[in-house]
């Protein structure tokens, strides 16, 4: 990886890092010195929009808690204004953190996926059961590693 600036880590061989410094184009949504928005090339719903940093980092485990706050304050806006623009009256907003959790690209990315009943995208969630026992084992090892 190289950095262009120490601030805003870069990975040239990063499909999305080269859409962020202009070398591929895409259809830009919204800008800022954070932040880049822009629809998904390959839409699950019309109006599938991908929101992610500037700033190279592949995974929400590696971001730094601020990056992570700043995404955060803009991901309202861009929701509200891309289920207005579509026409929609919901919308999934989806993070896929590693490749074992369906992450295609490993820069850290929103999905901004408009929804309405009916429509052809499912996620498939087949819920289980939470056993007591496992459950109070496992936040208590969960809160230990917040520590």
């Amino acid at each position: 990886m190289a950095a262009n600036n120490p601030a805003k880590p870069h990975d040239e061989s990063c499909i999305f890092c080269r859409i962020v410094a202009g070398s591929i184009p895409c259809h830009r949504i919204y800008e800022d010195d954070v932040v880049l928005s822009f629809l998904d090339i390959g839409p699950v719903t019309p109006g599938h929009v991908l929101v992610i940093p500037k700033a190279h980092h592949a995974t929400v485990m590696a971001a730094p808690a601020e990056l992570m706050a700043e995404l955060g304050r803009r991901l309202p806006k861009l929701a509200r204004a891309v289920t207005q623009a579509v026409n929609c009256p919901a919308c999934h907003v989806l993070l896929n953190s590693g490749v074992e959790a369906m992450q295609s690209v490993a820069h850290l990315h929103y999905h901004i996926i408009p929804r309405r009943l009916g429509d052809s995208f499912h996620v498939p969630w087949p819920a289980g059961k939470l056993d007591t026992a496992a459950a109070q084992s496992l936040a208590a090892s969960i809160g230990e590693n917040l520590k």
